[in-house]
């Protein structure tokens, strides 16, 4: 097939040309549409659930919320994590899926448990809601409302809030992308009535009056409307307050005709929301801001352009003296990452083209190898926009030019060398003869087209193991791997269609100027080559020795290079995980915040803003407590640092300066995207995390900070951190019940009074315009200052009166939990550890051994690791397998393309002699086994092999021309071939370099993968002209005959192995028997042939008649010459193609349940089939039963006879029926292989089969209903008639044409005009006619649907009646019969053995207890056809 493709290319160079034009033009436009990122989004599959409760302690959280979700969704299928945090005021589950799972459907599965766990949660303890469907790269645009120069006091934090709430947010909302605004810092404006509680005593008022009265107070109505002189006039009250003097005048109660007004009683003025988190920038104080959330898969790019094309109108719409300034937009790392990956991938390929044109030496040979790196880079475009791939680091970062040309450059290399030769033997400068030049390209690319192809195609499926990847790992690479084979793919078409087209359309044309540069240069490497080689195969197995040893000592270095999951991407900015002691108070941390933004900006002027997010904003997707502070550092380019080299020193020089300059707080350094990936993958923030288990919070953190202390004393650990989970201080209000009865109270009414004392009440709305604000109650801030003020809150009496809190509880301070996590529904604590300069397997494990020789913990307490840690743990098991599959593909393509075991092994060294380069490489750069190394190596051992094939293939070629002498044979074969293995390994390593020693953003991803195929593939190069050699002559004799090899071996093992399976063979269940049947029934496929063919005519309902063009010339005119040249177009109605179309559609139909019938009598044909064999099967075993009984006898009839107990007759009659039964058997084993064959028949295979005979005779009723075939098929014949009838109406309208001609008047050329004509028909009667019939064809399907109908209805009514009838039989074989056959068997046979009836007695009874037995069989028999019979009319398989 292959040299077909290439004889096609080059006979047929004009449609190739044609392919390759389609080819540039699908890939540019695919281009302009692709998707782009920085990098895969490798965010777990996961809904969050919030419950916003202020007024809830952590505890109370727990119990109330988070437990009641956590259990409604443990059911949900396809979960593979449910985790919590419960903090005062919040609650947070994250429910994990599978990566596969649909998302919206797993939101909607949530969605529903949601709604029935509601009734759990008491109203007041909030209602659960979704997170915005978001991912670790939804922050795709973070900013903050600055004010200008001058404008400072005109602007306060609620104005700002405001703001942002109902200007900027409201139009950033509806960008095609984003999911939510989350607004932050600020404060949220309210109405607020802040009570006095001395004038509400004075007033003898209470605080739920107050309440009852603004609620009451606030309300608009309508009254319907009257008629009046012909007008309706609309009734509408209006109630609602609209400004504070409206509230103010509310009437709370009237004492003796005097009303009571809010304002006597309390303040009336603007406040704002109790706030859990604030926004801090610069070192400035507080500022106001917004995240904008990204939809989970929408396209980053388009989206932050779209929300920066929206700000920048925004902005005109802003008050005076605000403007927009971003902190954190995605653009920059997306710009930096694809223009690192553009960067390197375009230095890559012209490294590559100019070290083509260079070793080919030959400028048009080395175009045409490299013109193959655009068309495959522009299909790679086109299939990644077709599959949605989008262009990332990831993605674009393996492709390495010199690999995707490989393919071709052996091609033309090879082309070049056949040109060369021809030059010399024939003087000529050029091939003149184009055929002789299409042959020469042909015969060559024919003859190395094996080393081309396989090649290729062994590096594209070393790929395919990585698409098994999961996880993270999975999402990270896969796109990769998709991508490269994508590139492959191309490139592999292009080396056997293009470029066998290019080479004999412009090779073979000045020949004589060859460059001589690359010859010299090849030759000065060859001469330095040669005594190696010479060396080499004079001392063979010192050769082999060495190279052992050195992978010895490479796989030692392997074992010491440490391990991380995938090196760090440097975003370009840095993000601080900045913590204050817990239970410090809002306003502390903002403080402490701004201190380190002024210490930050003084220090590193590489700084150019820091904005600190201090807690919880009102979506709160990362539940951060008011003590904890993600500080965003915008950074300058790292070529304007001066305090620092690169990311990680500064990071140590800034948590340094933190350290001794804010002493009392903790820092962790990390990256903004990095944060955000790690908090929702594994729901915390740091790369590696301990994770204790237990169920008291006291022990867990006491035990978690002992182990702290013994983690921060290991080698390369920067920082650790527990989390929070104790030391909150509360204020703990414990009601007395006594005393609460004493009063006549109760708790509900005093929970109430302090939750709207204290935390606040809403009342309702206050309406400005289009804004809406809540009215809140709250006592006001002198009297919510200290717990004093808690314990002499006012308590109103039902019988009048009031009494301090303090009265009817207890009132004193306690620590309490500051937040309780779940894993799997268990408490946990964590760890959090930083690593910096070390890799992270050598860290943890060096923690483990620590923790388990220093630490014992108490009964059901446990640690886990997570993290980074925990991904490199479950990659390095999925590479395990991957990269054993890879080589064992490897191999198996091998074997399939030299059919020679020794052969493949040989080729096979490659892997290892380039895992020694790869390994090294690593070594001399410090660079640990990341995944990306792993992938690295998965990718060089599909590479290291091409030189291999190169080789041996040559080999083989000079054998088969008789050349017997081995070391002739190897020095010709690594002269000859010494500058392809050469040419392919240096492009395939230098297309990797700007890669390797990239130093851009982004690079530190690339950099493992490309440090190992570098380094492998310069010592697989190497060892390979050299080991491949001399294992080559070891194992070849020197006649030039191979060693036997091994394929009498293989095939052993095959016979072997089929041997054992089909001695172990297992039995063809009736669901696999149907499957096989249905496969491979010939009359089935026939129809689908008939499917297809009809699908394919539905395209002809539009064909046009063939287009008249006419040609007049003479004497037309008065002139003796004139023409009319004229074209006519006919068209039949339009309504005609639309119903010739329908026609055709439906009798698709018809056939395709046509087909369904075939099935299913096909199927019914099967089942009947094997239930027929498992019937046999039970008869069998039953006679086996009766023979041994029968044999019984004999042997007690003989003893009998020969004691004179009986007579000779007896004996006889006896051994007659024991044969009688064993000729039963006989026929019945028959017929057992006659059933076989005819299921053998049904399943079209001759190969031996086994039914499972555990399963039941008696098959299930068929319960259900399901589509009966033939009344679908009379209803799809039916809608064909009526369709065939619309089609014939149609036919009645007028045909119609158009035209166009053109004429010479008199000898004057270009006279033109058009025509149009209608085409009536003047006798319709035929037509009629023919309506008539397709009308009359249209009833009598009718009547054949109807009839169909009621045949169906009333055979499966016959059926399930026999049904029922056969139930009743097999209940009474079961309950009476059955029993009493056993008992007969029983008792009879043990009177005869003792003497006490005789033979006949014997057999009579017996014989009617087999009978009985036997008749339950064939009851069973017909139980399973009725139900059979059943289910092919109710069409259920």
């Amino acid at each position: 097939m292959i040299d077909s493709l290439i004889h096609y290319s080059i006979k047929n160079k004009l449609i190739i040309g044609l392919a390759v034009l389609a080819l540039v033009i699908w890939g540019g436009y695919s281009l302009s549409r692709l998707p782009v990122d920085a990098v895969p989004d490798i965010t777990t599959n996961q809904v969050q659930i919030l419950t916003l409760t202020p007024t809830l302690a952590a505890q109370e959280v727990e119990q109330f919320v988070t437990t009641p979700i956590e259990l409604s969704l443990a059911n949900i299928p396809d979960v593979t994590e449910i985790r919590s945090v419960s903090k005062l005021g919040l609650s947070v589950v994250t429910v994990v899926f599978k990566d596969e799972m649909d998302i919206v459907r797993g939101k909607q599965w949530v969605s529903e448990q949601l709604k029935m766990v509601e009734a759990d949660i008491p109203t007041e303890f909030g209602k659960p809601m979704i997170a915005p469907l978001t991912t670790g790269l939804g922050e795709i645009y973070q900013y903050t409302l600055a004010t200008k120069e001058g404008f400072h006091d005109k602007y306060d934090l609620t104005e700002l809030r405001t703001i942002q709430d109902w200007i900027v947010k409201r139009q950033l909302v509806g960008i095609e992308g984003v999911i939510e605004i989350s607004s932050f810092g600020g404060f949220v404006k309210q109405y607020e009535v802040s009570v006095n509680p001395e004038r509400l005593r004075s007033h003898n008022v209470t605080l739920p009056e107050l309440f009852t009265a603004l609620q009451s107070n606030n309300a608009n109505t309508g009254g319907s409307y009257i008629e009046r002189v012909g007008q309706a006039q609309f009734i509408r009250g209006e109630g609602v307050v609209k400004s504070l003097s409206d509230i103010e005048q509310i009437v709370v109660k009237n004492v003796n005709g005097i009303p009571v007004l809010v304002k006597d009683v309390a303040g009336v003025g603007f406040g704002h929301a109790n706030r859990f988190g604030a926004l801090v920038r610069n070192g400035e104080g507080e500022a106001v801001g917004g995240i904008v959330l990204m939809l989970k898969g929408a396209n980053s790019a388009n989206t932050v352009n779209a929300v920066k094309e929206r700000v920048a109108r925004i902005q005109k719409t802003l008050p005076e003296g605000i403007e927009i300034v971003p902190f954190i937009e995605r653009t920059k790392l997306i710009n930096k990452t694809i223009s690192t990956v553009t960067e390197n991938l375009l230095l890559g390929g012209l490294i590559v083209v100019v070290v083509l044109v260079m070793l080919m030496g030959s400028l048009r040979a080395g175009l045409v190898a490299a013109s193959v790196i655009p068309l495959a880079m522009l299909f790679t475009i086109g299939m990644m926009n077709t599959f949605d791939i989008s262009a990332n680091l990831m993605s674009l970062g393996a492709i390495d030019f010199g690999v995707i040309v490989d393919g071709a450059v052996i091609i033309v290399e090879a082309i070049v060398h056949r040109f060369q030769v021809w030059y010399e033997e024939n003087k000529r400068n050029n091939v003149d003869d184009p055929a002789e030049r299409d042959n020469m390209v042909y015969e060559t690319a024919k003859r190395i087209r094996t080393s081309a192809a396989f090649g290729e195609i062994i590096i594209l499926m070393v790929y395919l193991p990585i698409l098994s990847l999961v996880g993270i790992e999975g999402k990270m690479f896969k796109p990769m791997a998709l991508t490269v084979g994508f590139a492959i793919f191309g490139a592999f078409v292009l080396s056997l269609t293009y470029v066998p087209m290019m080479s004999s359309l412009v090779m073979g044309k000045n020949l004589n100027k060859h460059w001589t540069f690359s010859e010299r240069f090849l030759k000065w490497l060859y001469r330095g080559y040669e005594p190696m080689i010479h060396w080499a195969l004079n001392w063979k197995k010192a050769t082999v020795g060495i190279t052992v040893a050195l992978f010895g000592v490479s796989l030692y270095i392997f074992s010491q290079l440490g391990g991380e999951f995938v090196p760090t991407l440097d975003e370009g900015d840095l993000a601080i995980d900045f913590r204050t002691a817990s239970g410090t108070s809002l306003t502390e941390t903002i403080n402490s915040a701004n201190k380190a933004h002024q210490i930050l900006k003084k220090h590193f002027p590489e700084i150019q803003q820091i904005v600190g997010r201090v807690g919880a904003s009102e979506i709160p997707t990362d539940p951060m407590p008011i003590e904890m502070v993600d500080q965003m550092i915008n950074m300058k380019d790292i070529s304007e640092w001066k305090n620092a080299k690169n990311r990680e020193e500064m990071s140590e020089k800034m948590a340094a300066v933190l350290a001794e300059e804010l002493p009392g707080t903790s820092v962790e350094m990390t990256q903004p995207i990095q944060m955000r990936f790690n908090e929702m993958i594994t729901g915390v923030r740091s790369d590696v995390v301990v994770k204790l288990f237990g169920n008291d919070l006291d022990i867990l953190y006491e035990r978690a900070n002992a182990a702290a202390k013994i983690i921060e004393k290991v080698d390369g650990v920067a920082s650790v951190r527990v989390e929070q989970i104790v030391g909150l201080p509360q204020i703990s209000i414990t009601y007395n019940r006594a005393k609460i009865a004493q009063y006549g109270l109760n708790i509900a009414d005093l929970n109430r009074l302090v939750r709207s004392g204290f935390a606040g009440e809403t009342t309702g709305t206050v309406y400005e315009e289009e804004r809406r604000f809540e009215l809140v109650v709250r006592l006001d801030s002198a009297h919510r200052q200290d717990i004093e003020n808690v314990r002499q809150l006012l308590v109103p009496l039902p019988s009048g009166g009031t009494v301090p809190l303090a009265e009817v509880a207890l009132i004193d301070f306690r620590k309490a939990p500051a937040q309780i996590s779940h894993e799997e529904t268990r408490r946990r604590i964590t760890i959090g550890i930083g690593v910096l300069n070390r890799d992270i397997e050598t860290v943890v494990n060096d923690v483990q051994t620590q923790l388990e020789q220093k630490t014992t913990l108490p009964s059901g307490y446990f640690y886990t690791y997570g993290g980074a840690f925990e991904n490199l743990q479950r990659a390095k098991d999925r590479l395990s397998f991957a990269v054993p599959l890879a080589l064992f593909l490897i191999f198996a393509l091998l074997y399939f393309t030299f059919h020679s075991i020794k052969e493949s092994l040989l080729i096979f060294t490659a892997v290892p002699m380039s895992a020694i380069g790869g390994i090294i490489a690593l070594w001399l750069r410090d660079m640990p086994f990341s995944i990306s190394a792993g992938v690295g190596f998965i990718a060089l051992f599909g590479v290291a092999v091409l030189n291999g094939i190169v080789l041996i293939s040559y080999l083989n070629d000079l054998e088969k021309e008789g050349i017997t002498n081995l070391r002739e044979r190897i020095m010709r074969t690594v002269e000859v071939r010494f500058r392809p293995v050469l040419i392919t390994a240096t492009v395939a390593s230098l297309g990797f370099l700007p890669m390797a020693i990239s130093n851009s953003g982004g690079a530190e991803v690339q950099r493992p993968l490309a440090t190992v195929v570098i380094g492998g593939i310069l010592s697989a190069t190497l060892l390979t002209l050299v080991v491949l050699p001399v294992l080559y002559a070891l194992f070849t004799k020197e006649n030039g005959k191979s060693i036997p090899k091994g394929g009498m071996t293989l095939v052993l093992l095959l016979i072997i192995a089929a041997n054992a399976t089909g001695q172990n063979q297992q039995p063809l269940t009736l669901t696999q028997a149907i499957e096989r049947a249905t496969q491979q029934n010939l009359t089935l496929k026939t129809t689908q042939f008939n499917v297809q063919s009809q699908q394919a005519l539905v395209k002809s309902a539009w064909s046009l008649p063939k287009l008249s063009a006419d040609l007049l010339a003479g004497q037309i005119q008065n002139r003796p010459l004139d023409y009319t040249l004229s074209a006519v177009q006919s068209f039949e109605p339009f309504g005609v193609y639309r119903s010739r179309e329908k026609v055709l559609t439906q009798q698709v139909n018809v056939t395709q349940k046509q087909q369904d019938i075939q099935r299913n009598d096909l199927v019914f044909n099967v089942k009947q089939q094997y239930y027929q064999l498992l019937y046999l099967y039970r008869l069998q075993q039953l006679l086996r039963a009766q023979d041994t009984l029968y044999q019984k006898a004999v042997e007690a009839a003989t003893i009998r006879y020969k004691t004179g107990e009986s007579t000779q007759l007896e004996l006889v009659a006896s051994e007659t029926n024991r044969r009688e039964t064993q000729n039963r058997q006989t026929v019945l084993l028959r017929e057992i292989q006659t059933s076989y064959m005819g299921l053998q028949a049904l399943l079209y295979s001759n190969e031996p089969i086994q039914i499972d005979t555990l399963v039941s005779l008696q098959r299930s009723s068929a319960m259900q209903d399901g589509t009966n075939r033939y009344v679908a098929l009379a209803e799809e014949e039916n809608r064909l008639s009526r369709t065939f009838t619309d089609l014939e109406r149609a036919q009645l309208k007028p045909d119609w044409r158009v035209g166009v001609a053109n004429q010479s008047i008199e000898k004057r050329l270009g006279f033109t005009y058009v025509s149009g004509g209608l085409g009536i028909p003047l006798n319709t009667k035929p037509q009629k006619a023919r309506i008539e019939a397709a009308r009359i064809s249209e009833q009598a399907t009718e009547n054949q649907l109807k009839a169909v109908q009621f045949q169906t209805e009333a055979n499966v009514k016959i059926l399930r009646e026999t049904l029922t009838k056969l139930q009743n039989t097999l209940l009474y074989y079961e309950q009476s019969a059955l029993p009493q056959a056993d008992l007969l068997l029983k008792t009879t046979y043990k009177q005869f053995r003792l003497g006490d009836i005789e033979y006949v007695e014997f057999f009579q009874n017996t014989r009617q207890a087999w009978q009985i037995r036997e008749s339950y069989l064939n009851q069973q028999l017909q139980f399973s056809q009725t139900v059979i019979e059943l289910e092919k009319w109710l069409g259920i398989e």
